[in-house]
């Protein structure tokens, strides 16, 4: 194995919404190659209970940015002109950018857990969240080294419902994010900055560096 690559790709995985290229269609065959390898993931207790809606049809999409837009919109637009911190802004500004053309997204891909979680025991939402958010990750880093890119979003997830009326996804099942996926737009990404893990890692008593 190649740990230089292997590093490169987890450490460039980036948050991509502004170099998503709107005009290059992704093929089907790419987004169930990156399922393929996404399903690979430990499950809790071996249940493979996740689930996959990709969304294609561009009046379904455009139907589901206007749903994430009604949640998010003014809450974002709002948020990139008042924070103060320089990297938050940013953020706020590039997610602010996604909810216009988040319809022009070629595909849109929501996560899904065969179950409910709601007022599930932590131990028992520990687990079902544990078996669909490693392969959630995987299919992003899936998507990375083929050249696409894609951002963690939940928004939608304030109206659930109407997504899921929308698509067709049974009440017993739960969404988990959505997925806007493209090619990029350039494919130099490279590692944000962070906190040093020294200061943010307790050894066996918390605080205790």
């Amino acid at each position: 194995m190649d740990i230089s690559s292997v590093d490169e790709l987890l450490s460039t995985t980036r948050a991509v919404r502004k170099r998503l290229d709107l005009s290059r269609p992704v093929e089907r065959e790419v987004i169930l190659e990156c399922l393929r390898l996404a399903v690979q993931a430990p499950t809790a207790s071996n249940n493979q209970d996740w689930r996959w809606v990709v969304v294609t049809d561009a009046d379904k999409r455009a139907a589901i940015a206007e749903i994430y837009n009604s949640v998010g919109a003014e809450y974002l637009a709002q948020k990139a002109n008042t924070e103060k911190d320089p990297q938050a802004r940013r953020v706020y500004e590039s997610a602010t950018a996604l909810t216009s053309t988040l319809a022009d997204v070629p595909v849109h891909v929501i996560p899904c857990i065969e179950k409910r979680v709601d007022g599930l025991p932590l131990v028992a939402a520990a687990s079902a969240w544990a078996s669909i958010i490693p392969a959630a990750w995987s299919f992003l880093l899936a998507l990375r080294s083929r050249g696409l890119g894609s951002v963690w979003t939940t928004l939608h997830l304030a109206k659930e419902r109407e997504v899921a009326e929308l698509l067709g996804i049974p009440d017993t099942v739960t969404q988990v994010a959505l997925f806007p996926v493209a090619y990029t737009i350039g494919t130099d990404f490279k590692p944000a900055k962070r906190p040093p893990v020294e200061d943010i890692t307790s050894w066996n008593t918390w605080g205790d560096r």
